[in-house]
């Protein structure tokens, strides 16, 4: 089954949520592949993906429990590094409260950070259908001191690094719909159970009961969600991620289509003795009812939004553990799925030829000093 596109405007937003979330504006209709060109283009972040040194991974790997100061220093990693890098992108923060077993009577705190790019004439109006790129960053309370460095710390790297990977050609695309008057034409943690995803379950109810303006395209914020695309549990190597749900089944043929055309172009580092997507030719009658991992996609899935759930079974053999820690990361991997995920969130937004121009600017800049 491919995209919902009898009602949809042409464009849609990327939004990634963390109880990170980020949000963008791309074509409604089913996407064209990206060139070998701009395959060829996608941008390394093996340094900043560094799990000891890197700008991006390294300051998210330290305890980071809700309401502790380990979960307030990352929010702000994660916020500055927008705010210095990205600054076109919007950041807006959900809050809420709640009591869990091992807090009894003491609320914790809970936050969401929703960073979303839409295109500047749309304003935010319900008439941008979205792409939601999405991971969480707290850390379980136990064992003390855990880390989680794949749970989640690597995805919310490899979401900051996906944003900066397309930014640029996201202006180049939007500036050149300006210019040619097609503006007109109109891109958003915890553990499970009811013990769990209390996030993302405040943020979906949110979102579920917040109207647009009459006669806009979309009815709610939940409704704009094109496609929610959940990073969990990456950077062991060899993961091995099935495609869980036949609705999106499609879109998993995508990103598995794109790992496949990147290793025939030799641009990942990693050599698996299979794909990390290797389900694209699953049958209709193999998916399984109630086959899907429970996560912070589920307060969504409830409420109707398609799901791509980007999460290897068997789990790592750090889940859970406090070697689940930076040790036990594989940067080459890391690096892979930020390639891989770029390219699916460029191919959805249709930035092909925009991404080879941003990259000749680039080398002509480069050239030129």
């Amino acid at each position: 089954m491919g995209p919902r596109t009898s009602t949809l405007p042409r464009w849609r937003a990327l939004l990634s949520l963390l109880g990170l979330v980020c949000v963008l504006a791309a074509p409604a209709l089913a996407y064209a592949e990206l060139s070998d060109t701009t395959l060829q283009n996608i941008p390394s972040g093996a340094d900043v993906l560094n799990p000891h040194t890197g700008a991006l991974l390294s300051p998210i790997l330290v305890p980071r429990v809700p309401g502790t100061p380990g979960s307030t220093a990352v929010q702000h990693h994660i916020a500055d590094f927008f705010a210095r890098e990205l600054p076109l992108w919007r950041l807006e923060w959900q809050n809420s409260t709640s009591r869990t077993p091992a807090t009894g009577t003491t609320d914790i705190p809970f936050m969401n950070l929703i960073f979303t790019r839409d295109p500047p004439w749309t304003k935010g109006n319900g008439d941008v259908g979205r792409l939601a790129l999405v991971a969480h960053y707290d850390s379980l309370y136990k064992p003390e001191g855990f880390i989680g460095a794949m749970d989640s710390a690597a995805p919310c790297a490899i979401l900051m690094q996906v944003a900066r990977g397309i930014d640029a050609a996201l202006t180049k695309k939007w500036e050149a719909m300006v210019e040619s008057d097609d503006a007109g034409l109109g891109l958003e943690d915890d553990e499970k159970d009811t013990d769990s995803i209390y996030g993302a379950r405040s943020l979906a109810e949110k979102w579920e009961a917040e109207m647009y303006p009459a006669q806009s395209t979309y009815e709610t914020p939940l409704d704009a969600i094109n496609l929610f695309v959940l990073l969990d549990l990456l950077g062991a190597v060899d993961p091995h991620v099935p495609s869980y749900f036949p609705t999106t089944h499609w879109a998993y043929k995508g990103m598995a289509n794109i790992e496949t055309r990147m290793r025939k172009l030799g641009l990942l580092a990693t050599k698996p003795k299979n794909s990390f997507l290797p389900e694209s030719h699953k049958a209709a009658e193999s998916f399984r009812s109630g086959g899907y991992v429970g996560d912070d996609h589920v307060p969504f899935m409830v409420r109707g939004v398609p799901i791509l759930h980007v999460i290897p079974t068997p789990f790592p053999p750090a889940w859970h553990t406090m070697d689940d820690d930076a040790d036990h990361l594989d940067l080459a991997s890391i690096d892979d799925w930020s390639k891989i995920v770029t390219a699916f969130a460029a191919e959805w937004l249709e930035l092909d030829e925009f991404m080879s121009h941003v990259m000749k600017q680039e080398i002509r800049s480069r050239s030129e000093l």
